[in-house]
């Protein structure tokens, strides 16, 4: 009957006073059933109730781990990206020599090959075979009957965004329409990634280079829910970039934040202002941005990306040029992916939803090198564009058309009534530079939208700069839309390899993790405790009484609220007695929330993330204290957050990295 004597809820006197929360049960063992998170502590455990010794405060002493730099050799960043992917590295005693990888093999017309698609291929036994251009290629090259055997994916990072309950097991669906689980298929590409960097690395130095001399870095967006980014450390330990017990070998960064650690160092020969007006909020057209910027300069970072549109707004603290994050992190799924799926609408509106649904089953191969030519043509479109835009079709699509209708593809263009797309005699869809624009429209509108929105916030109202930055960035229509809506307010200015930015930037926060100073908690968190109860304060239901002693149970103790601004290391620190002497085991539960107005850990939103179970066995009682001190810390700033349970007594602790995918 050990959980009997668990200490499940925590107990904060009301007013957190020093009086002594003397409140001594027992409670038997048939209430001691497992409870869901949601359900009361009290009731459905047995716990003895702790009391605070001391209000909450927070430590600004960083924690001495967050400064102890094990040395790595070199650091090599990831940028896993929606449509595309990549890594560069950096050799830690040249920081300032930052390493693209080797071109890739393959690669289409009109499109920089930096970068590799994220596309990859498994064997029909589920076994992987290849990544990038050599997947799509080798895919493309099979017979259609032998393609449905094997399992090719493609833009998969988005499900991690759209995924409400991601866990271990979510699955992915490849282009036949079979199902494989979603860790399998980060940790291969992640494999694949690692193998890449290493032999690269072997080559260049001459000699084997192993992977313990390696930080890895791998970016996420910042809009990300915390399961998504727990995710990706989880599939990396699995892919051997690191593992639990090296965790700080990995680094999981934020994309907009990279962004914004590169454009900080950006040199004026290394930008394209997109407007030379006059004087913005002090500054002239003619002033070197790229020199550095001034003490307290606000920027908005603009990633946009393939899947994802992430805004960050930063200051730079001199003289160390340190960034502080002014706003949390905001955006959502407006990446160029919505202009892909605008043509799929359109192709559905002309040949019908049911024969494309068909055809991307039937003929997976063919659909993909739609795509493809459909993506070379989107980069070609442009705001003062006059000639109409050739994208060939598949004859495999022409084919099975006629099969499937009984007509041909001109026929159905001719019925559709869409005017602005016309069949050529060459076998391809003629579209006017309308009818491109048109399908960027919404996805560029709702960008924009949320700009608006955020300049609207009192922290950005005085930006001075705003940093358009990734893979849809090089659209010349988003670069229009953006210049036209804010190119009064503040100075638009793009990067030369926009594309890389990212990148680049993960290398310079694995060279310097510690250069984000203050950061946004995106989430409220705290613990579950029983309070004192207080007529008129407390609801009814939530009144325990125990030995005349009355509770209020399943109050959110807040350690820190969503929004606040937290500092890199920070250390908030409780400090507990437990009630009742002769317990043996406290456990302590931690939740978070997205919002901040929060009382119990039943309210709607909150979610059980973490839980500290500290054995109070093992010291006589003479050695005890009357108020034995359980402290309890919560380590906040980095990407990944840490919860410690000490008891002083002893000096035993506990500690748990907050855990958003299995509980």
């Amino acid at each position: 009957m050990m959980e009997s004597v668990g200490m499940y809820g925590l107990c904060g006197c009301a007013a957190k006073s020093k009086m002594k929360c003397d409140s001594r049960w027992e409670i038997p063992a048939s209430e001691t059933a497992p409870t869901s998170a949601y359900s009361s502590p009290a009731r459905s455990l047995g716990d003895t109730g702790i009391t605070p010794l001391s209000p909450s405060h927070i430590v600004n002493d960083a924690d001495p781990n967050v400064s102890e730099q094990q040395m790595f050799l070199v650091v090599v960043a990831i940028d896993f990206g929606t449509t595309s992917s990549g890594y560069a590295y950096s050799f830690t005693k040249e920081p300032e020599c930052i390493h693209v990888m080797r071109r890739w093999e393959g690669g289409d017309p009109g499109v920089s090959n930096q970068k590799t698609p994220t596309t990859i291929l498994l064997t029909p036994e589920r076994k992987f075979h290849s990544f990038g251009y050599a997947a799509r290629d080798f895919y493309h090259d099979l017979d259609p009957s032998e393609a449905k055997q094997w399992l090719y994916l493609e833009k998969f990072k988005m499900k991690l965004h759209t995924t409400g309950d991601l866990t271990m097991d979510t699955d992915l669906t490849a282009a036949n329409g079979k199902k494989i689980k979603a860790l399998e298929i980060f940790a291969y590409a992640l494999q694949y990634f690692k193998e890449q960097a290493l032999k690269e690395l072997s080559d260049q130095a001459g000699s084997e280079f192993e992977n313990s001399d390696v930080r890895w870095v791998i970016t996420v967006p910042a809009i990300w829910k915390q399961p998504a980014k727990q995710f990706m450390r989880q599939a990396a330990y699995q892919a051997g970039l690191a593992s639990p017990e090296t965790a700080e070998q990995l680094i999981i960064a934020l994309e907009p934040e990279a962004a914004s650690i590169y454009c900080r160092k950006l040199r004026l020969h290394q930008m394209i202002e997109l407007s030379s007006k006059a004087a913005v909020n002090g500054y002239s057209s003619g002033d070197t941005v790229g020199a550095g910027f001034a003490q307290g300069d606000k920027y908005v970072v603009v990633d946009s990306g393939g899947g994802t549109v992430d805004l960050t707004v930063h200051q730079i603290r001199l003289p160390e040029g340190h960034l502080k994050e002014l706003y949390k992190a905001t955006g959502g799924p407006y990446g160029s992916l919505g202009v892909d799926y605008e043509f799929e609408k359109l192709l559905c509106k002309i040949f019908g939803e049911d024969f494309i649904e068909q055809f991307k089953i039937k003929r997976p191969a063919a659909w993909v090198d739609l795509m493809i030519a459909f993506e070379s043509r989107k980069r070609a479109a442009a705001p003062d564009r006059t000639n109409p835009l050739n994208i060939t079709l598949p004859f495999s699509f022409i084919d099975y058309y006629k099969k499937f209708r009984g007509h041909s593809v001109e026929h159905a263009l001719r019925k559709s009534n869409v005017d602005f797309v016309k069949w050529s005699s060459q076998g391809m869809l003629r579209m006017s530079p309308d009818a491109m624009n048109a399908l960027f429209k919404p996805t560029i509108d709702s960008i924009i939208e949320h700009l608006r929105d955020l300049f609207q916030k009192p922290e950005v109202s005085t930006v001075k700069f705003l940093f358009l930055v990734g893979g849809f960035a090089e659209a010349p229509l988003l670069q229009q839309a953006v210049q036209a809506a804010f190119g009064d307010t503040c100075r638009i200015i793009i990067p030369q390899d926009v594309g890389l930015t990212i990148l680049k930037g993960a290398v310079l926060f694995g060279l310097d993790p510690a250069v984000i100073k203050v950061r946004r908690s995106p989430l409220t968190y705290g613990v579950g405790v029983l309070n004192r109860y207080v007529e008129g304060k407390h609801p009814p239901e939530k009144l325990l009484v125990k030995d005349g002693t009355r509770w209020c149970t399943d109050v959110f103790d807040k350690f820190i609220s969503a929004d606040q601004s937290v500092a890199l290391g920070e250390l908030v620190k409780r400090s507990y007695t437990p009630a009742k002497p002769s317990q043996l085991v406290i456990v302590i539960n931690i939740y978070s929330c997205e919002h901040d107005e929060v009382s119990f850990i039943t309210d709607p939103g909150v979610k059980k993330c973490g839980t500290l179970r500290l054995d109070l066995t093992g010291t006589s009682s003479t050695a005890v204290p009357a108020r034995r001190e359980i402290q309890t810390l919560m380590q906040f700033g980095d990407t990944e957050i840490k919860a410690t349970a000490v008891d002083i007594a002893t000096s035993k602790s506990v500690k748990v990295g907050i855990d958003f995918l299995n509980y």
